[in-house]
């Protein structure tokens, strides 16, 4: 009866380190900073598919979203601070419940837009610079499978599939790299859209395989974000890996390694 009376209790003891580290985990998660995998190539150069990072959760403080299943028990955002232009964020889509990663481009009142490729914010052209190209082999990518656009398509498997890059510097000097294949897309020339109060514009850095803040969101695009969907801001990649799952270890991206997202 003795010996039962403690293998009770040693699963007992096992039970509730379980739910312990389990709280502990979610606290962690919800407070401080979330994991987050790239799945897509929308903010190339400066991100890549199998780029692993951890999302800052204490950068703009928190809303319902902060929390898995955006659980929160309450509403607007607490502890608040207002996100810079040129932050990479990490988002909840209003209606698809997606995160979203994308760079912040439009604050509160501006005015932006698109004019042949070139972005526009408060009438004032965005400069960019040559910066040569970003090159990658012509493969599937990631665990989606995804097959990069190339800017010197077709590109056969395992060619080089080659992009125009440029440095954009946004107008509180945050420089960033921007790729670009052309310049007569729908999200190449766009509307003058002004950001509303407590809003917020979003691009990809891969400006013509981004689905943004200039798409809305009745055609599965981002719209003006309000501030409570900002879930943090990303600063440094982790871990990186080129291939279907992070075991390849023969896929690792040594040089990314704890990169600091510019």
């Amino acid at each position: 009866m003795a010996r039962k009376t403690k293998s009770d209790g040693g699963i007992v003891e096992t039970i509730k380190t379980v739910v312990y580290a389990l709280l502990i985990a979610g606290v962690f998660r919800t407070l401080f900073f979330q994991p987050f995998w790239i799945p897509s190539e929308s903010m190339k150069d400066t991100l890549l598919i199998g780029d692993f990072l951890f999302v800052n959760k204490m950068a703009y403080g928190y809303s319902r979203y902060s929390c898995p299943f955006a659980i929160c028990p309450f509403s607007g955002r607490i502890m608040a601070s207002e996100p810079e232009r040129g932050d990479v964020v990490v988002f909840r889509h209003p209606v698809n419940g997606s995160d979203f990663i994308k760079r912040l481009i439009g604050l509160p009142g501006d005015t932006i837009q698109m004019k042949n490729g070139i972005l526009w914010i408060n009438g004032q052209e965005v400069p960019q610079e040559p910066a040569g190209t970003f090159e990658e082999i012509y493969a599937p990518q990631g665990p989606m499978g995804n097959l990069p656009r190339c800017e010197n398509g077709p590109v056969g498997q395992g060619g080089i599939c080659k992009r125009s890059r440029f440095i954009e510097t946004l107008p509180n000097g945050v420089r960033h790299d921007v790729l670009n294949i052309d310049t007569n897309g729908f999200g190449d020339n766009t509307d003058v859209a002004t950001v509303p109060p407590g809003h917020y514009f979003f691009m990809g850095d891969n400006r013509d395989n981004s689905t943004d803040s200039r798409y809305s969101q009745a055609v599965g695009g981002v719209g003006m974000l309000p501030a409570e969907y900002l879930i943090g801001r990303a600063d440094r990649v982790i871990f990186s890996s080129a291939g279907r799952s992070m075991l390849y270890f023969w896929t690792w991206r040594p040089d990314r390694f704890f990169k600091a997202i510019e």
